[in-house]
């Protein structure tokens, strides 16, 4: 596709499987700008000026899963297993309270024994009533990423986080290709995963209220590019909420070593095209420029926004097992103390030309036209 052609695409407002194939196809530095350029533009026009801050707490690295592609798997016996204490996981709360984010995302490895359920069910009693303390009347919002779960626990979690017009669960399909969704899920006890128990959490995530985010890895080993247009639709189906996405990073902690990596500067172009191509798709959704864009390249997530992402989720873990949540090889941020986050908002706010959206909840345009509720 060249430039004049690429206009005129770019100038529709729905875009057929082929459209978004050639997105995904470019490779030409002044198209895949023009490409980046109008998501850009068109998140200003949908979204405003806002970029969203959620402060990231990476509670727990255990996990009872072995999918091959990540690096705290439970067949990765030289991880550094860890669970934060509650105090530890509410003062890093009240920091992105007091920093104005607005939001916290708790993830951690997946469980589903009853410790571990309680365990987060108090964490999130606890941040409610804390940030009620620190001035959000109806307390801070919340965003989940647990995994799949039953309806009981996802309610349990839903009461205690207190405040559902601002809950959010981030439960990511990694790709819509069977075959390569199969291989990822299949460590070495076998399958562990099945597509429909994903979908299924995802629906019932949906029923019980939760602002449903989903994603995919970005240059997976045998993926290709209409699976990644296939991807796009699949969230288009879901009717997604927000999503979260970024490129394919190899784990030695895994067992996908053998399988390689995309050349980065080909996989930064993908990623950023994938993005771009998605804001295009579904404009209304809130997306997350990811820690893995910074890990691929230096300033990864500021290229995220000018690609059409509006959602940044800093990490205000504390410092003593930021490393030890490595779901792939050099992650980044890992030596930061949170106060560094504060340069990243200056970085960002002083190349992508927004502003930080302080004091709100910043839930997607998306969530408030189907659920009714106003900005907050």
């Amino acid at each position: 596709m060249n430039l004049q052609t690429l206009e005129s695409v770019l100038a529709k407002d729905t875009f057929t499987d082929e459209d978004l194939l050639a997105f995904l196809s470019l490779t030409d530095t002044e198209c895949c700008a023009r490409l980046w350029r109008e998501a850009y533009d068109r998140t200003t026009r949908v979204h405003g000026n806002a970029l969203w801050f959620r402060g990231l707490i990476e509670i727990s690295n255990y996990c009872i899963y072995d999918c091959r592609y990540c690096g705290i798997r439970k067949g990765n016996h030289q991880a550094q297993r860890y669970t934060l204490t509650p105090d530890e996981i509410v003062e890093a709360a009240r920091y992105a309270v007091r920093a104005g984010y607005g939001s916290v995302a708790l993830q951690a490895g997946e469980r589903t024994d009853e410790k571990f359920i309680a365990f987060v069910e108090d964490v999130l009693r606890r941040i409610h009533r804390m940030s009620i303390e620190e001035g959000i009347p109806e307390g801070c919002g919340v965003t989940l990423s647990f995994g799949e779960q039953t309806e009981e626990t996802y309610e349990r979690w839903a009461q205690a986080a207190g405040n559902r017009k601002a809950l959010r669960y981030l439960l990511r399909i990694e790709t819509s290709n069977l075959e390569l969704f199969n291989y990822l899920h299949s460590g070495k006890g076998g399958a562990q995963k099945t597509w429909p128990a994903r979908l299924e959490a995802l629906a019932t995530l949906r029923k019980l209220g939760y602002q449903v985010g989903t994603g995919v890895m970005i240059g997976i080993p045998g993926q290709s590019l209409e699976d990644l247009v296939r991807d796009i639709r699949t969230f288009e189906s879901l009717d997604a909420d927000m999503l979260g996405m970024g490129p394919y990073l190899v784990s030695h902690g895994g067992d996908m070593v053998a399988d390689g990596m995309m050349q980065k500067d080909a996989l930064l172009t993908l990623t950023r095209n994938m993005l771009s191509a998605t804001r295009l798709a579904l404009p209304t959704v809130n997306m997350a420029a990811a820690t893995a864009l910074e890990t691929l390249v230096t300033g990864g997530r500021t290229l995220g926004v000018l690609s059409g992402c509006n959602v940044i989720m800093p990490n205000v873990t504390p410092q003593r097992t930021r490393a030890s949540y490595q779901l792939y090889d050099n992650k980044q941020g890992t030596e930061s103390e949170p106060d560094s986050n504060v340069m990243l908002e200056q970085e960002l706010e002083a190349v992508t030309g927004r502003v930080i959206g302080r004091h709100r909840f910043g839930s997607s345009l998306h969530f408030r036209n189907r659920s009714g509720l106003l900005a907050h």
